[in-house]
């Protein structure tokens, strides 16, 4: 049986406290990883594709598509690059398949998500580690010429930052702890069960269907960028298909994401108020 098995009962009184600091820990520490390797993950997408313009990174004089499609070592860093997405395009997948998932649950009980969390880090850590870029091109595109050459990564940057900023409020919206499986070990070790069975039939019912509920905001960071090499072609091309092919969320999820983003606003104000009454009350 594996270490918390009875999550499935939520009247169970929790395991033991050194079961449940060890739980704690492992769960913290593949948190951590997640957290660090999104942070890299934004670099790798937005700040190395935007700046390296502007820092001069790309070639004046890219190579033709005709000569780069005949060179060997061209074709060897495309090769990697493909092997790379594919490996993490099915590392994410399989692991969010029912079948493989139910495994997943047996072996590590309460820490599904957590080993999810970790193994998807590690997937993309790999990634961008091994990524071979193409500075040299051949471009689908790359604006050189000035002044656009100037204002249109700054254009970009400032596309990339709205749209991680929705992409971060949106997690906020969601039970961000949840999703990066730290609530589930806290339940589990309080005898409360899956955190899920005490949502309302609307936020399950939006989280049956949630992989990426971001999808126009990564569409734009994966396509904003002032030069398209082969490597970011083909990472957004990949990236852009999987996301169509997984993004499930219909009319009435987006009802409650537009529902619960306004409680949370109303939430905010509030405190704000509050804060600001508390402030001149001390004052008088």
């Amino acid at each position: 049986m594996s270490v918390g098995a009875q999550v499935a009962n939520p009247d169970s009184p929790g395991p033991s406290k050194p079961v449940c600091l060890a739980l704690g820990v492992v769960s913290f520490l593949c948190f951590v990883a997640g957290f660090s390797t999104g942070a890299e993950f934004v670099r790798f997408l937005s700040f190395g594709a935007i700046f390296r313009n502007i820092s001069g990174g790309l070639d004046a004089y890219p190579t033709p598509w005709g000569e780069a499609v005949g060179d060997a070592a061209f074709l060897r860093s495309l090769g990697i690059n493909v092997a790379l997405l594919v490996f993490f395009v099915l590392q994410h997948s399989l692991m969010a398949w029912p079948v493989v998932k139910d495994v997943v649950v047996k072996m590590f009980g309460v820490l599904q998500r957590s080993v999810y969390i970790l193994c998807t880090a590690l997937s993309l850590q790999i990634m961008m580690r091994y990524w071979q870029s193409f500075p040299r091109g051949p471009y689908l595109w790359n604006v050189s010429a000035a002044p656009w050459s100037a204002w249109l990564p700054l254009l970009c940057a400032l596309l990339h930052t709205i749209s991680w900023l929705l992409i971060f409020s949106v997690l906020l919206i969601f039970d961000y702890a949840e999703l990066m499986g730290v609530k589930q070990v806290y339940y589990h070790c309080q005898g409360l069960g899956d955190p899920l069975s005490h949502k309302s039939p609307r936020a399950a019912r939006l989280y049956a269907h949630l992989r990426h509920p971001v999808y126009l905001e990564l569409l734009v960071i994966l396509w904003a960028v002032p030069a398209l090499p082969p490597d970011r072609l083909l990472l957004s091309a990949t990236l852009t298909l999987y996301l169509t092919l997984v993004h499930r969320l219909d009319v009435q999820d987006y009802s409650y994401l537009r529902s619960q983003l306004e409680k949370k606003f109303v939430l905010f104000s509030r405190e704000e108020a509050s804060a600001e009454h508390g402030g001149l009350w001390k004052k008088d």
